[in-house]
This record gives C-alpha cells, sequence and structure tokens, in this order.
C-alpha cells in the first residue's frame, strides 16, 4: 500500500513538473547577460493563436522558423518569440500608435541586445497597379507618413484642388518648398535595402488561376503581372484610405516628400510608427539604424476594379477577404525568410560588417 502511494505521489509531482517546464517560461536570473538578438523580424498583425489556426502575419515565421521560447512583453502588444538561432519575432498590433509603443517597449527590455540586430519589417499591403501586382513581395527605401497633415472635406475645397489633405503649415496642396516634420519622411540604408533585393529578386512566388482572375479587373502598369519581387516605396498612415484618387494623392505625396526620389507602390497602416520609435532607440544607444529593412507583399489594390465604385471596392476589402491575403502572406515570409536565413547563415561576418555598404 505504501509503495502504491508512493508511486501515485511520484506520479503526479512528475506530472505537475512537466507542466510547469512546458508552460511556464523559465525566469531569468537578474544579473543575466542580455540575449544577443541577430534578426528581429516585425509583423503587424496576428488572426487568432500563433500558430495552428487561421494565419496572420506572424504564423508562418513561429511554425516555419520554430520561435518556440516565448518572453512575456506586458508593455507591449504582443509577447515576443525566438529561436535558438538568434531570430526574434513580434506583432506590433495595427496602426502607428500600436506599433511605436511596441516596438519602443521591445527595445528599452534589458533581456535583449539588439545593438547588432538586423530588423526585417514583414508584413502585406495594399498596392498600387500601376507599380505592383497582387502577392508581389516590395522592399522599400522611402516610406512617407500618410497622417501628418491638414485636412478640409474634399466637397468643400477650393476649385482646382486636386485633393483636400495638405502639407501641415501650406495653404494649398503640395506647396513648396515641401518641409516634413520630424517622424514624417524615413529612408532605410539603400545598400542594404538593394542587398536584400538582389538576393531575392528571383525567389519564385507562386501564382494561380484565382489571382489571374482578379488582377484582370485591374488596370494598371503592372497590374497584370504574376507575383515577383519589386522595389518600391510607401505611404504608412492609420487611415485606411481606398481609390484611384487616393491612389493618386499618395503618388503625389511621396513624390512631394521625397523630393522625386520615391515612387509609391505599397500603403500600410504602420511602419512610420515602427520607425519612429526605431529612431529614437537609435539616440538611446539600443539600436543601428544602418539595419532596418522593410518588406511589403501585395495582399489587394489600393482602388476598385473595373465596374465597381470606391465603397463597394472597400466595402469588400475586409481582413482576410483581400484577393491575395493567403499569398501575400506566404510572399512576405518566403522573401523575408531568404533575407533572415542569409544574415543568420554568415554572422560571423554580418554582425559587424552590414552587407550593401
Amino acid at each position: 500500500m505504501i509503495g502504491i502511494v508512493y508511486t501515485n505521489i511520484l506520479t503526479r509531482s512528475l506530472t505537475v513538473l512537466i507542466f510547469l517546464l512546458l508552460v511556464v517560461p523559465p525566469t531569468r536570473p537578474k544579473n543575466a547577460a542580455p540575449i544577443p538578438v541577430k534578426v528581429v523580424v516585425v509583423t503587424m498583425f496576428e488572426s487568432g493563436k500563433d500558430r495552428g489556426d487561421k494565419p496572420g502575419e506572424l504564423q508562418n515565421w513561429v511554425v516555419n522558423d520554430h520561435l518556440e521560447q516565448v518572453f512575456p512583453l506586458p508593455a507591449a502588444f504582443h509577447d515576443a518569440r525566438m529561436n535558438a538561432d538568434g531570430e526574434l519575432a513580434i506583432v506590433t498590433g495595427q496602426g502607428t500608435a500600436h506599433a511605436a509603443s511596441t516596438i519602443m517597449a521591445l527595445g528599452l527590455d534589458p533581456r535583449f541586445d539588439l545593438s547588432h540586430a538586423y530588423w526585417i519589417i514583414a508584413g502585406i499591403a495594399g498596392g498600387s497597379p500601376d507599380t505592383t501586382s497582387l502577392a508581389s513581395a516590395v522592399w522599400a527605401n522611402w516610406i512617407v507618413d500618410g497622417d501628418l497633415a491638414h485636412e478640409i472635406d474634399a466637397r468643400e475645397m477650393p476649385a482646382g484642388w486636386a485633393t483636400g489633405i495638405l502639407p501641415l503649415r501650406k495653404i494649398s496642396p503640395f506647396e513648396s518648398p515641401a518641409q516634413p516634420d520630424a517622424g514624417q519622411v524615413y529612408q532605410t540604408n539603400h545598400g542594404l535595402t538593394m542587398w536584400a533585393y538582389g538576393l531575392t529578386k528571383d525567389v519564385p512566388l507562386k501564382d494561380s488561376d484565382s489571382l489571374r482572375e482578379i488582377r484582370g479587373h485591374f488596370n494598371g502598369a503592372v497590374a497584370h503581372d504574376p507575383p515577383r519581387v519589386l522595389l518600391g516605396d510607401e505611404v504608412s498612415a492609420s487611415t485606411y484610405w481606398h481609390g484611384k484618387l487616393m491612389d493618386q494623392w499618395a503618388q503625389q505625396w511621396m513624390s512631394y516628400f521625397t523630393n522625386g526620389q520615391g515612387r509609391f507602390a505599397t500603403t500600410a497602416m504602420e511602419d512610420s510608427g515602427t520607425l519612429q520609435s526605431l529612431q529614437l532607440l537609435e539616440h538611446a544607444g539600443r539600436v543601428d539604424p544602418k539595419r532596418i529593412l522593410v518588406l511589403r507583399a501585395v495582399s489587394n489594390f489600393d482602388q476598385q476594379p473595373n465596374g465597381l465604385d470606391a465603397a463597394a471596392s472597400l466595402a469588400s476589402q475586409h481582413t482576410g477577404r483581400y484577393g491575395a491575403f493567403l499569398p501575400s502572406l506566404d510572399s512576405a515570409y518566403t522573401v523575408g525568410h531568404v533575407v533572415a536565413a542569409e544574415l543568420i547563415r554568415g554572422w560571423a561576418q554580418y554582425r559587424d560588417t552590414v552587407p550593401g555598404i
């Protein structure tokens, strides 16, 4: 009898111990050295759980790159996940405010040494059919904030104006000279961006009959092209805008604030917030700004197809119902992973030498 009781107690104790090891993250000693991070993957949303259900931007990274270790981040939108190779991933939450606060929380966390980390923003986006095609993956060199502005309702704007959106402190649209505020215009490391593009430009991306059918309803210089890796620049705004006229505004907004150097391709909701925090973390000595990459894959065109108005088109664009939603998630991971894997593989070189410089 005593032996049976002892065996039952031992079995329950082992069960509890295994549960704690699997569920409760191990605590780190207070004076433990920070964990060196090689690559930070920045995603913006997850549809549900981090694995095992309908995917968002994080799930492919978690499953395929084995990001099994969870680091609670109570001051951020989502916990961080990491693997043994030094790859860490985070979900910022949607919009510039969520993105800025989450990246700041991660960047100031004393558990991580981010001084040599490369940052790969990898998510989905709307795309202009003039410069992108569905499920294409686009590396951006210029990111321009689309929210910092004056605005009057277009129904009240003067005759002759193309838009009711004005740069701050200007009295007409696109009034010269352009005077961007701090945090309004970002340029990533051009050499690093071109290195990443060169590394991935021939990566094959999946096409399908469904994608071919959808893109056949749009006009645009490259709208009918199959998915591929491209170069193009981004307007970042928490305002989810849509329509051909708004696309024209975004093209002008990009050109205006980059002195004609940027070429509008994608529209996303978080990256100016992420880049603002990374810029401030640079000032704090926590981040190297030469190591930041922005990659967005096109889940939908930013305007209506032939035969629909902008309102009807927007009504069909709920998250998860984009025509290229799942293909764009795959493209963002497929292309981003090539770069992350190369940085980790060649860490002996890339730790101290940024490629492309």
